[in-house]
């Protein structure tokens, strides 16, 4: 089963780095992220990846060129200016036969088991899944009582209500009846179009999940590497 990563954005919002290097190249514990997400996939018996590369797309291809770690690996140039829906688009040819295939991005990990992931898309036969999570939340959350004294305060703590998009999606080949062109931007028509004929599903998982959107979160990252020697599996 193929695992496609979405690798060619400019990643304006952390550019202390990426003036230089792709988003997905910004090193965790002097490790690629690209590579922390490609070993959550092949953790679990998934080790076909293709990245639809663009911004800086060249320093992904070389890195991975000869990788002994993972030897089914494809960079496809996606193009400096395709959106996400584009990119995946323009990886049509390689996907339609196709039974499903993962995608996500090269920003973000998880310690969901994704044979169970697998398990929900098989069992519900929709065109789409995806991951839905918690994420916790910028600032410190107060309870005040009546008379202003503060009853708790939990230091960013995770949402209780409310679910986002996690990005770790399974698509059929009928996704690209969806995509109109290679400006499609995948998280607004076609998932709106997904919507509209009850093909998409949420996975929900409350559990753990980081997304590297920017220097503060990149930090985290690094912090919880530190502790952990991994920032997706804690066994």
């Amino acid at each position: 089963m193929k695992v496609v990563i979405l690798a060619g954005g400019k990643g304006s919002r952390i550019s202390y780095y990426t003036q230089t290097i792709p988003k997905p190249m910004i090193k965790i514990g002097n490790i690629p992220m690209l590579t922390h997400i490609m070993r959550l996939f092949k953790n679990f018996g998934f080790e076909e990846f293709i990245i639809a590369s663009g911004y800086k797309g060249n320093l992904i291809k070389n890195f991975y060129k000869n990788s002994k770690e993972f030897k089914k690996i494809e960079v496809i140039d996606t193009g400096k200016n395709s959106m996400t829906g584009g990119r995946l688009l323009k990886l049509k040819k390689k996907l339609i036969k196709e039974r499903s295939f993962f995608m996500t991005y090269g920003d973000g990990v998880t310690n969901l088991n994704l044979r169970k992931l697998l398990d929900f898309h098989n069992k519900h036969k929709k065109i789409a899944t995806v991951t839905a999570v918690r994420p916790p939340v910028k600032f410190g959350e107060m309870e005040i009582s009546s008379s202003n004294f503060v009853k708790s305060f939990i230091e960013k703590p995770q949402l209780t209500s409310g679910w986002i998009n996690g990005g770790f999606f399974i698509l059929t080949p009928k996704i690209f009846d969806y995509i109109k062109n290679y400006k499609t931007i995948f998280e607004r028509e076609p998932i709106k179009g997904l919507t509209k004929s009850k093909q998409i599903l949420a996975y929900k998982y409350p559990g753990y999940w980081k997304c590297m959107d920017n220097l503060n979160e990149k930090n985290q990252l690094e912090e919880i590497f530190k502790k952990k020697k991994s920032i997706w599996s804690f066994k």
